[in-house]
């Protein structure tokens, strides 16, 4: 059994190699690391950086770069917000992928990544995500509800470059692990983000009812369609979809959009929520989307066909 092992996985300090499928020790997350998969002609390039904690600091298709990743709250990544059992505030109990407010754009990041495996095409991070504020810090005015810097909040991501038919989707998987001896009524996941360059300026929602387009105002905040955000002229675009969404009680919500003009940036997400007044229990919350690739009709189609296809899947159930 040992021969046979052997020849089927290679072990090369920092890696170890198994059937083209690398794990590299935390510590030795040195460099970026970057997934690659042709679509139409030119490779579409999504890249992690230990400088996140593994989270995606930019996906790159036909020269044009579609995350906008500057300190540590942008970037395409996860976090999740609580109350602690008191009424809710935004950012004052965030753990948070990519790191902490005070990280902003330096070289490190206050998560810990703890997992890290990859192929060409497809990665897998569990990370222990930093609180976006520490002790003593404020947002909007409200004092943050954590007492120390580093969550006890895992996420587990997994990242797949296309999906069955679609190589213009990019699959986020995100589990978030929440922890016993805490009391939450209400949590708030935001299971995943983009935040995107200027040039991307206009807001679009799919309405999948009607099957088509609607023009989204710069809100800002959460609606029912599936958010596009895409250049003016139309060439270039990002989605997303979640076959998951809405959270129940909050049908009216889930996909959100944001113009940051100060910052020159966009941002969408898709966020899910539960409340109980009993409180939150702890465990494993798992999220699926897919994140969509092309010119503004094709992520249009694209989104309406992953509907589709779900849909199927539910009625053959």
């Amino acid at each position: 059994m040992r021969n046979t092992l052997l020849t089927l996985c290679l072990t090369i300090t920092p890696l170890s190699i198994c059937h083209g499928q690398a794990t590299v020790k935390p510590v030795d997350f040195t460099e970026p690391i970057s997934l690659s998969k042709d679509l139409q002609g030119s490779p579409l390039k999504l890249t992690i950086t230990p400088r996140l904690a593994g989270a995606v600091h930019s996906i790159r298709w036909k020269g044009q770069e579609f995350i906008d990743s500057h300190d540590h709250g942008r970037q395409m990544q996860s976090a999740s917000n609580f109350d602690r059992g008191t009424d809710f505030s935004a950012e004052t109990f965030n753990p948070t992928e990519a790191g902490s407010r005070n990280d902003g754009i330096g070289t490190s990041s206050t998560s810990k990544l703890l997992q890290l495996t990859h192929t060409k095409d497809q990665l897998q991070t569990t990370s222990q995500m930093a609180f976006w504020l520490a002790p003593g810090q404020t947002s909007s005015g409200n004092l943050a509800k954590n007492k120390k810097l580093l969550s006890n909040h895992l996420l587990t991501k997994r990242i797949t470059l296309g999906f069955r038919q679609w190589d213009n989707v990019i699959r986020y998987e995100a589990t978030f692990s929440t922890p016993i001896g805490e009391f939450h009524r209400y949590a708030q996941f935001e299971s995943v983000t983009g935040y995107m360059p200027a040039q991307f300026d206009t807001f679009w929602g799919v309405n999948l009812a009607r099957q088509q387009l609607v023009s989204l105002t710069d809100g800002p905040g959460e609606q029912r369609h599936p958010v596009i955000i895409s250049f003016q002229d139309r060439t270039f675009a990002m989605g997303v979809y979640s076959p998951q969404q809405p959270s129940m009680g909050y049908e009216n919500a889930g996909y959100g959009r944001f113009r940051f003009r100060a910052a020159k940036v966009t941002k969408w997400n898709s966020v899910f929520r539960i409340r109980n007044n009993d409180g939150v229990p702890a465990g494993d919350y798992y999220f699926d989307n897919y994140v969509v690739i092309g010119n503004l009709t094709v992520v249009m189609r694209t989104i309406l066909e992953l509907e589709a296809y779900f849909n199927a899947g539910k009625e053959n159930n």
